[in-house]
């Protein structure tokens, strides 16, 4: 089964060696941490503030050519987590006379993620991955305290 989650968070967690960027998404009522790089960090943060870079960034600019060429991003999924690695597929179609043509890219999740909270497109987390990485709301901490359901 699969559930749509949304991006409650950027910041930093425990992982071995020391902490870590990770973004939080919400789902089924948990939350789910997907470590990134610094990088990928403060590049969905700002998305996520509204803050625009100087010059596009990266996913700003696929976003800008996909949409040129006649594209969309329909969804993108967290659909699997193998050996503490997350794996994402980017759903995706284009309109060539009027008819809808459907793709589906493999996507580091933190690209996947970079991508939706530019487009406000749906992110699915599916239940094996919700199972495996989700912690309990009041478990994680942002800055201002526990967050928990709020």
């Amino acid at each position: 089964m699969e559930h749509e989650a949304e991006v409650v968070g950027v910041g930093a967690g425990s992982a071995p060696g020391g902490d870590v960027p990770a973004v939080i998404l919400s789902a089924r009522g948990e939350y789910v941490p997907i470590f990134v790089s610094a990088d990928q960090a403060q590049s969905i943060g700002m998305a996520l503030e509204g803050e625009p870079f100087d010059r596009p960034l990266t996913h700003d600019l696929l976003v800008d050519i996909l949409t040129e060429f006649g594209g969309a991003i329909d969804r993108v999924r967290v659909d699997d987590l193998r050996d503490g690695t997350f794996y994402a597929k980017v759903d995706a179609e284009r309109y060539e006379d009027g008819e809808p043509e459907r793709f589906v890219f493999d996507a580091r999740p933190s690209d996947a993620l970079a991508l939706a909270v530019r487009i406000d497109c749906p992110i699915i987390v599916s239940d094996e991955v919700i199972d495996e990485a989700g912690r309990p709301q009041d478990s994680v901490r942002f800055d201002d305290g526990p967050q928990g359901g709020a």
